[in-house]
């Protein structure tokens, strides 16, 4: 298994541009330690006007900036966002071609429908958002291999044309596709796209069975959008790994998860429900969650609060959501049983990750600047992992 990084630069509470200004900082010293210590790949996102979620508005700059600053981490953006509205596939294949350029061949392609408040912003028909990412990925790869193109469909009309420059990787760069769902797995499948899964603190079990839907996909493939297929699995998790289980608890990771899956709903105005049914296991639950208009009711968002819900992970969040006070022992302790979420001594931290690569995960990207946890701690998880854990799972990081 390769391991990753995920960042979304991400910073909750007030900022002002010298915080802001911090974010960027620190995250081109975790991927330079990252560079160092032999991870597969930095993946960032793509969100819009979340201050608290991300600061990440402009990945393609972002990632200039870590290519610049590393000479073996691939380069991936988890994902561009495929409505028109948002990214002209032309021109975010230009952009591709360029940081493949300037990283020397490491750049890596993870494409998003995007959803909820990011529609909104940007005025889009989400009836649509499914075929304009089946289409970006087929004209970034015609414009990408072809000396010279042109394009029709009911959306886009483009005379004869040739991109400059075109990528340094041949056949061209990978193609992913972010999933959340059995119906995104499955498509995915069949378009001969990579998977960028995620977990969002539900079981490791309910993944696997999105990956068979993943199998079913590629069984039924008869039409792959890229040159090359991509059959590569990918997930992201939060990562926080310690010296020692003390340290872990006394760090608050477990609350900082809790914290990122409490904010998701407000960022993409979705109701809370679909994530607190996949912690419940509901393999169904997450159908939709990132391919649906925002609610236009603030209230419909943040349900599901009871204090007392017999499920020790979801009586958690909902106690921090009401402002309750959480002892960091049970918030350790309630994620320690949750096979999914990787926080803990080393030990705990190979332990669980092993249950992903054992259900058929080929990377494991992990989230650890998440919520409040400090630079430093971050850094001393990312060193942790590399020297520890990677020469333990690495199966050829450069690859």
């Amino acid at each position: 298994m390769i391991v990753d990084l995920f960042n979304e630069l991400q910073r909750p509470g007030p900022t002002d541009t010298a915080i802001q200004s911090r974010v960027f900082a620190d995250a081109l010293e975790q991927a330079e330690l990252a560079d160092r210590l032999g991870y597969g790949c930095w993946w960032s996102v793509e969100h819009h006007c979340t201050p608290e979620f991300s600061h990440s508005g402009a990945p393609e700059l972002m990632n200039v900036a870590i290519a610049m600053r590393t000479s073996r981490l691939r380069i991936g953006q988890a994902g561009v966002l495929t409505p028109f509205r948002i990214n002209h596939p032309l021109r975010a294949a230009e952009r591709i071609a360029v940081l493949d350029h300037l990283s020397g061949g490491r750049a890596e392609v993870g494409l998003a429908r995007s959803g909820g408040a990011e529609w909104a912003t940007f005025g889009i028909d989400g009836d649509h958002t499914l075929a304009e990412l089946e289409e970006a990925a087929r004209l970034m790869v015609t414009a990408w291999t072809e000396p010279e193109f042109s394009w029709s469909s009911e959306r886009l009309d483009i005379p004869p044309r040739t991109l400059v420059p075109q990528p340094v990787q041949d056949p061209h760069p990978r193609l992913w596709q972010t999933v959340s769902s059995p119906g995104s797995f499955r498509l995915a499948g069949q378009l001969g796209l990579g998977v960028l899964s995620t977990t969002l603190l539900s079981p490791v079990s309910v993944l696997e069975e999105m990956l068979a839907e993943y199998d079913a996909g590629q069984a039924e493939a008869t039409d792959t959008v890229g040159v090359a297929v991509n059959d590569q699995r990918a997930v992201f998790t939060f990562v926080h790994c310690t010296e020692t289980v003390d340290e872990a608890i006394a760090s608050r990771a477990a609350e900082a998860a809790m914290w990122y899956v409490n904010a998701a709903p407000k960022v993409f105005s979705v109701p809370r429900k679909i994530w607190t049914n996949m912690i419940r296991g509901n393999v169904n639950a997450g159908e939709g969650s990132r391919g649906r208009a925002a609610l236009d009711d603030p209230s419909e968002v943040m349900v599901d609060l009871d204090p007392d819900d017999p499920n020790p992970i979801i009586r958690l969040m909902n106690r921090q959501v009401l402002g309750h006070p959480i002892d960091p022992l049970e918030a350790y302790e309630a994620l320690a049983d949750q096979d999914s979420v990787i926080i803990g001594d080393v030990a705990t931290c190979r332990r669980k990750i092993e249950k992903y690569r054992d259900v058929g995960f080929d990377r494991l990207m992990c989230l650890m600047q998440f919520g409040h946890l400090d630079h430093d701690r971050v850094m001393a998880s990312i060193r942790r992992v590399g020297e520890e854990l990677i020469p333990v799972f690495d199966t050829g990081a450069s690859t």
